[in-house]
């Protein structure tokens, strides 16, 4: 069944309201919001998890660099606290808390307001799944906040407890950089994982076409559809990052987001072909269903072309006259059937040469 909700989230509760309201759109959760903090420099590291807003307002003029992870957006009051805390834009916190925002960065000069679409893939389904993953980035401190505990940061978290790579020396830009070509590069999963299944559904159109494969066609245009919605905004995204010069993005984090940047154009031209593969599959479908019809009334138009001139012989001497040439003969009915025979072997030497059957 096609989920609506996926591309347009319900704003009834919303008419009205002034701008700058926050008001959540989203399912109905009853979990506790989950906040984590990881301040961090090249030489000092440290993780925990608090209950309090007012534990979080310490790391916002801190030297080091703060990630501040909040899983859950149902509570409106307490991304409000957080908002104050962190002077954020009321509309940047009505944002947050309305999942279903179009991928988009908006600079504020201090600081850049970034949304995108976090997507993983469910193997027990074979669906896409989406998520709204906010950003809030400034010099010292990056606020992300996610619809629902689970995410695909794992390795990036991995990276600054053992302190690989660069990620310990550079600022909260390059934290940002890092969370945003992880959702990029797991959109290279996802791909992975729909392609194989379009070859799957190829060998199988291929070889016994039913019914059920035009629903997963049909499935996976859908998913493309959806997965396209995220990445061709996504695009612009970094773009505008780019181009709006902000002091936040320092110069020698623009050439990695040059990276993600390509990264996005491949998996537009990746998702483009895919969605001209399904609809070559759904053509194909169409074509062998169609040739099968064929052969089908082919077989039923010869069988039914043998009987013509047997019918009719048969209907000729089943016809009840009383005076009729050869009813009186004694082999009358063997000659009939020879006749019959010859007829139809005739027939089908006829339709051979012609490379009917």
């Amino acid at each position: 069944m096609f989920k609506i909700d996926r591309f347009m989230k319900k704003r009834q509760t919303k008419i009205g309201l002034p701008p700058g309201t926050p008001v959540y759109v989203g399912e109905k959760r009853e979990e506790a919001v989950r906040m984590t903090i990881i301040d961090y420099d090249e030489v000092h590291f440290q993780e925990r998890e608090v209950t309090q807003v007012e534990e979080c307002c310490q790391f916002r003029d801190s030297p080091s660099v703060s990630w501040i992870n909040v899983d859950g957006i149902h509570d409106v009051d307490l991304i409000e606290a957080l908002g104050r805390s962190f002077d954020l834009h009321p509309l940047v916190v009505e944002d947050i808390v309305h999942p279903g925002q179009r991928p988009k960065m908006e600079d504020f000069e201090d600081s850049l307001f970034v949304v995108f679409n976090m997507l993983t893939y469910d193997d027990n389904t074979s669906e896409i799944v989406g998520e709204q993953v906010s950003l809030v980035v400034s010099e010292h401190f990056v606020l992300s906040f996610q619809e629902r505990p689970g995410d695909i940061f794992d390795l990036i978290r991995d990276r600054l407890r053992n302190k690989k790579g660069r990620i310990r020396k550079l600022g909260a830009d390059y934290l940002a950089y890092s969370i945003l070509d992880a959702v990029v590069d797991h959109y290279f999963i996802i791909l992975e994982k729909v392609g194989g299944r379009i070859e799957e559904l190829e060998a199988v159109l291929l070889d016994d076409p039913k019914p059920e494969a035009m629903q997963e066609i049909h499935r996976l245009k859908r998913e493309m559809l959806f997965l396209r919605k995220s990445v061709w905004p996504l695009r612009e995204l970094i773009g505008g990052v780019e181009k709006s010069e902000s002091p936040v993005v320092k110069k020698s984090t623009m050439k990695y987001l040059r990276d993600v940047y390509d990264h996005t154009i491949q998996i537009i031209d990746t998702v483009e072909t895919f969605r001209d593969m399904l609809s070559g599959l759904h053509d194909t479908y169409l074509t062998v269903i169609s040739n099968r019809m064929n052969e089908i009334m082919k077989v039923l138009t010869i069988i039914a072309t043998l009987f013509i001139p047997l019918t009719f012989i048969a209907g000729i001497y089943g016809m009840n006259f009383e005076f009729m040439p050869e009813l009186k003969w004694r082999l009358g009915y063997l000659v009939v059937w020879i006749i019959i025979l010859v007829i139809a072997f005739l027939m089908i030497i006829y339709f051979k040469r012609k490379k009917w059957i």
